[in-house]
Formats: C-alpha cells, sequence, structure tokens
C-alpha cells in the first residue's frame, strides 16, 4: 500500500549536523512554487547530489510546467551522498521530496533525468532508498508510476526495466498530458496495465514493457525492440519536438538554492538544436531541428530572472549560443543595460572564428580565465572525417583576435579514438596547442605569458549518430595513446589533462548494450557501485567483477564495431533523423567529405522536418 502522505522532516533533521553539506536537504528555498495541494502529485527526481541537480535546467522547466498546470503539484528530490543515505538506512527513513519532506513513494508519479549513461546505478539507488520496487513489471497496483526522460534517453534500454514509460524529446506539454493521463485513468479505476496502454498513445512515449526483444541474423548480440502484439503499440516512437520555442517559458530557472551549486548563475535558453553536424555529436542529432528564443524574449527573461532571484551572472544557455543570427544584438543590449550594474553576461560556448572571438569579449568573460574553443582533433583530416568544420586557418585567426583583445590563455577541447585516427593525428593535438602559443608569441613578444591548456576526452560512439556502428579503443591503447600525447608536448605553456579510459570504457559499453544491460547495471549496484560519475567513487574494478558474474567482458562490448545494416538495440526509438542519412554519414566520414550546416546552405536531407513536421526557426539574419 502507498504510504501516507506526511511532513517527515523531523526525521532528517536529526542527521544534519553528522553529515557533508547539510544544507543539500533544506527545503523552502527562494522560489520554490508554494503550494502543493494537489490532488495529483508528482515528484521529479535528479539522481544526484543536490548541487549538481538542482540548476538542471531540464527539471526546471517540467517542475515549472507541472505546477502551472490545474490540479496538479510537483516537488523535487535529489539522491542523497552516501553518509547521509546510510543513516537513512539504518533509521528507517526513506526518501523523501524537498518541498514536503513527503515520501517519494507516496506521490502519483515519479519523473527521473537520464543525464548520462554513468548515472544508472544512481537510479536503482534512488528507487531502493524511496522503496519503490526497481523493476516496473513488478510494482503492486499503487505504486507510483515511474517515468523517464532527458538527454541519456536514446538507448535507454540498459535501463528501461526500471521505468513505466520513457519520454523521448522535449518534454514541455507531454509531461504534463502524461501526469493528466495517469490521473483520469486511476480516477476512473484503471488497472497499472492499462494505464501503460494509455500512456502509449502520446506521441513521444516509449513504453518499455509494451516491446518484446529478439535476437536474430539481422540484429546485433543485444537484438532489438518489436511491439508485442495486440498492445497497438507504434513499431517506432518519435520523439516530440516543440516548433516554436517562443511558446515557451522562457524563464525557467527560478530557484534560488541555499549553497554553492555547479552553475550557480542564472541560466535562460536561447537556443534549441543544432544543425553542425558533427558526427561524435549525439545532442548535434537528437536535438534538431534548431529553433531561436527571439532576442526580445531572451531580453526580457535575463532583466526579470535577475531581479527575481538576485544573481550578479547570467548564461546565455543553448548547445551553440554564438549560432544564435542575433547573438551580437542580444549581448550588447545585455551589456548596455546590465554593465554599469555589475552583472556578468556569459556565453558557455563559442565559435571558433573571429565572430565568436568577437562576443566572448563582448560579454565581458574574464581576462585571467581565457577562452575556450573545441577543434574537436589534431589534423584537418581528423576535423573533416568528423564534419567539424573547422580549419587551421580558422584555429589561428581565433588566436590573433583572442590575444589582441587581451587573452593570454586559451583552452582547447579535444577528443582521441575517433574513427580512422591515426598516431599522427594524436601527434597533431599538441602540435595544435604549440601553433596557437606561436601565433601568442610572434604577436606579444617571444617571452610573453602566453599557455594553452588542452583536455582530451577518449571518444564514445553514441547511438543516433553516424558513428553510432563505431567500435571503442581498447584500454591498452588508449593508455598508449595518452603517453603518446604526453610525450609529444614538448613546452611548458601547453597544459594537457584527459580522461579516464575506464570511466569512458563504461560509457561506451552501456551506449551499445540494449536491455540485458540492466542485469550489469543491478549487478554493479548490488556490488556497491553507485556515484559512479565522481572520480573518488568509480570502482572499475567492481564493474568489471559484475560484468564477469552476468558472462560479458566490458571491453569486448565496448569496443565492437555494428554492422551498418545491423537493426540497433535503440532502432525503435527516433529523434526523427532517419537512419539512412545516419549510413550516408558514415560513408561520407569515412571519405574525410564534410556536409554543411543546414541553417545556412541548403538541406542535407536528415529527415527531421519531414518526419515531425517542423523547420529550422532562424529569427534573424545570420552573422
Amino acid at each position: 500500500m502507498r504510504p501516507r502522505r506526511e511532513d517527515r522532516f523531523e526525521e532528517i533533521e536529526p542527521l544534519l549536523g553528522m553529515v557533508e553539506h547539510p544544507s543539500r536537504y533544506l527545503d523552502h528555498e527562494w522560489g520554490a512554487c508554494p503550494d502543493q495541494s494537489g490532488p495529483f502529485y508528482v515528484c521529479l527526481i535528479y539522481a544526484d547530489v543536490y548541487e549538481v541537480g538542482q540548476p538542471n535546467l531540464g527539471l526546471a522547466i517540467l517542475y515549472n510546467e507541472l505546477n502551472a498546470a490545474e490540479g496538479i503539484s510537483c516537488e523535487r528530490a535529489y539522491l542523497p551522498w552516501v553518509d547521509m543515505s546510510g543513516l537513512m538506512r539504518e533509521r528507517g527513513i526513506p526518501l523523501l521530496s524537498l518541498e514536503s519532506s513527503s515520501a517519494v513513494a507516496s506521490f502519483d508519479m515519479v519523473g527521473i533525468t537520464l543525464a548520462h549513461e554513468l548515472v544508472a546505478t544512481n537510479i536503482v539507488e534512488t528507487l531502493d532508498l524511496a522503496g519503490i520496487t526497481i523493476e516496473a513489471t513488478k510494482r503492486d497496483e499503487d505504486e507510483p508510476i515511474v517515468v523517464a526522460g532527458g538527454p541519456s534517453a536514446w538507448n535507454c534500454e540498459p535501463v528501461a526495466p526500471m521505468f513505466d514509460a520513457v519520454l523521448l524529446g522535449d518534454g514541455e506539454h507531454v509531461v504534463v498530458r502524461m501526469a493528466q493521463c495517469v490521473r483520469e485513468a486511476r480516477s476512473a479505476g484503471a488497472s497499472r496495465a492499462d494505464i501503460l496502454l494509455r500512456l502509449s498513445r502520446i506521441p513521444g512515449v516509449y513504453v518499455p514493457s509494451l516491446y518484446d526483444i529478439v535476437v536474430d541474423e539481422t540484429s546485433t548480440r543485444w537484438g532489438y525492440a518489436v511491439p508485442r502484439k495486440g498492445t497497438g503499440a507504434p513499431e517506432v516512437v518519435y520523439k516530440h519536438c516543440i516548433g516554436d520555442l517562443a511558446s515557451t517559458d522562457p524563464l525557467a530557472q527560478q530557484i534560488v538554492p541555499y549553497m554553492s551549486v555547479v552553475q550557480d548563475r542564472l541560466a535562460v535558453e536561447v537556443l534549441r538544436g543544432c544543425a553542425r553536424g558533427c558526427r561524435f555529436c549525439q545532442a548535434g542529432m537528437t536535438y534538431r531541428p534548431v529553433r531561436e528564443r527571439p532576442a526580445s524574449q531572451v531580453i526580457d527573461a535575463v532583466r526579470d530572472g535577475l531581479a527575481m532571484t538576485g544573481y550578479d551572472e547570467c548564461s546565455l544557455s543553448s548547445l551553440s549560443t554564438t549560432d544564435h543570427s542575433e547573438c551580437a544584438h542580444m549581448v550588447r543590449a545585455l551589456n548596455d543595460e546590465l554593465g554599469k550594474e555589475g552583472v556578468r553576461v556569459s556565453i558557455p560556448s563559442q565559435r571558433l572564428d573571429s565572430f565568436g572571438v568577437d562576443m566572448a569579449t563582448a560579454v565581458g568573460s574574464s581576462r585571467r580565465a581565457g577562452l575556450t574553443f573545441a577543434p574537436e582533433a589534431g589534423s584537418q583530416r581528423m576535423r573533416d572525417v568528423i564534419n567539424k568544420n573547422v580549419t587551421d586557418e580558422d584555429l589561428e585567426r581565433a588566436a590573433q583576435n583572442a590575444f589582441a583583445s587581451g587573452y593570454r590563455r586559451m583552452k582547447l577541447y579535444f577528443m582521441m579514438g575517433l574513427p580512422t585516427e591515426t598516431d599522427d593525428d594524436v601527434v597533431g593535438i599538441p602540435q595544435t596547442a604549440l601553433k596557437v602559443i606561436e601565433v601568442g608569441r610572434r604577436m606579444l613578444g617571444p617571452r610573453s605569458k602566453v599557455s594553452v591548456s588542452i583536455s582530451v576526452a577518449v571518444f564514445v560512439p553514441k547511438p543516433h549518430t553516424p558513428f553510432q556502428w563505431s567500435g571503442q579503443l581498447p584500454l591498452e591503447e588508449v593508455h598508449r595513446r595518452q603517453q603518446l600525447l604526453l610525450h609529444s608536448a614538448y613546452d611548458r605553456s601547453v597544459r594537457i589533462s584527459y580522461h579516464d579510459a575506464e570511466t569512458s570504457l563504461l560509457e561506451g559499453a552501456l551506449s551499445k548494450m540494449g536491455r540485458k544491460g540492466f542485469e550489469l547495471v543491478y549487478e554493479a549496484w548490488r556490488g556497491g557501485c553507485r556515484f559512479d560519475a565522481w572520480t573518488d567513487q568509480f570502482d572499475f574494478d567492481a564493474w568489471r567483477a559484475a560484468a564477469a558474474r552476468i558472462g560479458v567482458d566490458l571491453e569486448d562490448v565496448a569496443c565492437e564495431e555494428f554492422d551498418v545494416d545491423a537493426r540497433l538495440p535503440w532502432d525503435h526509438t527516433s529523434p526523427g533523423v532517419s537512419k539512412g542519412y545516419l549510413q550516408r554519414e558514415w560513408r561520407k566520414a569515412m571519405r574525410a567529405e564534410v556536409t554543411p550546416d543546414c541553417t545556412r546552405e541548403s538541406c542535407t536531407g536528415c529527415g527531421v522536418c519531414p518526419t515531425l513536421h517542423v523547420q529550422n526557426q532562424v529569427v534573424g539574419e545570420r552573422q
């Protein structure tokens, strides 16, 4: 039977003096929704600690949408850190919501953000701490309907057994429709099975239990999903896509935290989608098409948000903010209005061209902090393979403009292990940094204190990208190339850091696996794995042991190449980009041929616009 709703903060309060950062567990932040009268209750959960989850823009959008709907109250919860969760288990205290300190298991619907692959064991921990049955098909009739959505929903199969439904794409409006569906069904006395059937009729909603997994000669070893006969579930679930971003609330972030959080500033989304077509980038494929928010709406939202929250910094947020056709106008207008008040406007991503540097300078980025760009690869051939559409000349011009504008430091992001990569391409990474150093010394003098930091991630093939058929580098080869990278940098002005190879291997394995991957996730959690995205908590040996117990090898899984014509574990869900387009892009990558940005040139035939009945929405003229 579902627990009675009651405020249980008095049970948590004595524990606050015994744990790190007790402000993680305090309710009633400024801006939180005060009305929790229901009668239908939803709890949105970010399965990580408060300071990581609180600034998440996606969760904030859904929180506001649900609380604005008649008869629905939405609260939040975050996963307690290991010290608090240990004490809660000792004292029999379940996971509680933040606003009313009610047991999460007492809510009608629970939504969990799929932020990234390494959150998988945290989801198990969250459900277990809440007292909710972990596997959806084993839940009692009166347990909450547990749903998911977010950036990692595009191969949700390794975690799918934990969810009654998964929302694909833009969550605005659909999450409210899902809540209303559950509310109406329960009011009518519908069974849990009937509720799931009703949810599956909502566009953009995938119900895993209505699909069987088939393994045959056309598939990979993980099989593919087909709708069970008689359910009426669609063969392919296409994402929900909002065609007009201006129709959504531009000011999602309204809650002011008690403590410092990872992005401690006001964030206003200015743009959704990206059409640059980088072949490694999942977000660039799954968030299409490009939809810009009008500059006037952004400026008003920034003004109102700063007055509401008291922040002294605002971030213009998107996948590529300087791609917004009215970026220059927005930045200048905000600077003119807010600069005299000491408010800083920041842009999280700059284009690698003169406009990107101009915008970074215009927003007043700290000269001490420097500029950040992402060439991604160390040679022009590799940049063409990945369709980065950035040249050595672009990088040199960016460096010249940056140094001329007063910057003395730059940070460059790269990847290693990309398809067709050679040792020459790896050596090219520090050589690219050295070229930037040379530009600075040529402009500012040979003894000038210019420096470049390079951060090198291990490439992880992701579903619904042109590289989804690629294998990942074996661990031994990653370590060899990392050493080659270090030994190729002979100037102390170049600082090198790289991502952990073992963490990247696990991410790659979870990205490729089908529904059988849940066995691995559950076994790893039973073996003590949780907070795997935290360096001090990640235990690769425990994961490898869990994999061995279910009869798989993590490296074998991550490094496997798929046949380009194989039916893949995620083919039954679609962001609207056609598989044929991804196959063409894969073949073009092997020939190092580039594809243009369709918002600047003609349509490239990805299939999103005709499939989802949407179009790119560019509000001004491109710079």
